[in-house]
């Protein structure tokens, strides 16, 4: 039985499009060129920041973050940046009783940020706040802890195989892969993907499968009348 879904934040309820375009037009770099060598950063399987060095070899996120507040242009995300599907998804599965969190690697401003958008869920980690970030064992320890301590009754939902479906199956959680953003459609694992629970290429699509699942356990669980 599923009782808990947590999904990753960024490029699976978060569209990071609006970031990236920002984050290009700080470096001063054609949008479309930038979303070319980040494509190409992730299809080598490297740290998702070489995408930036490429054009600034010295690099330094938490320096550039402070330089962009400091330049009144910080990192934010509101409602507007939520994928559409993904309010209706959230509240759905709450309506099925399930615990429904939201767990990714997000900056400090994040989880403020998440909070203040009202969404249907009962828990937000950040691994700002959590003091771990994915794929790192102790991060998705804190979310077997505030699931309730049984990793086999949690879902992940996240949109890489490598950070999101693989971390969570290695700590005992069932996996869900969407397929979208840069991750989602570039870095193809396909032992990872075969592995995953569900593999899905929209969240409307997550309420009935998870309902369908968990009405298949209850079914197995009755006792035979034979």
């Amino acid at each position: 039985m599923i009782e808990a879904v947590f999904f990753d934040v960024g490029g699976t309820v978060l569209d990071e499009t609006r970031e990236f375009a920002d984050w290009a037009d700080w470096l001063g770099v054609p949008r479309h060129t930038f979303s070319a060598v980040f494509g190409a950063v992730i299809a080598r399987g490297q740290d998702w920041q070489e995408a930036f060095r490429t054009f600034r070899p010295d690099f330094d996120l938490a320096t550039e973050v402070a330089r962009r507040v400091a330049a009144g242009r910080p990192e934010s995300f509101g409602g507007d940046d939520l994928y559409p599907d993904a309010r209706p998804c959230l509240a759905a599965l709450r309506e099925q009783g399930l615990l429904v969190g939201l767990a990714g690697n997000q900056p400090a401003h994040a989880e403020a940020s998440l909070r203040a958008l009202d969404l249907p869920v009962d828990v937000i980690g950040t691994s700002h706040g959590w003091g771990v970030a994915k794929p790192a064992p102790a991060f998705f320890a804190r979310v077997v802890h505030a699931a309730g301590g049984d990793p086999s009754s949690i879902l992940y939902v996240g949109d890489r195989p490598d950070n999101d479906a693989h971390a969570a199956m290695a700590a005992g959680m069932r996996a869900c892969l969407i397929r979208r953003g840069p991750w989602g459609h570039i870095l193809d694992l396909p032992d990872v993907a075969q592995r995953c629970l569900f593999r899905i290429g929209s969240l409307d699509e997550l309420p009935a499968l998870v309902a369908e699942h968990n009405a298949g356990c209850r079914s197995a669980a009755l006792p035979s009348r034979s």
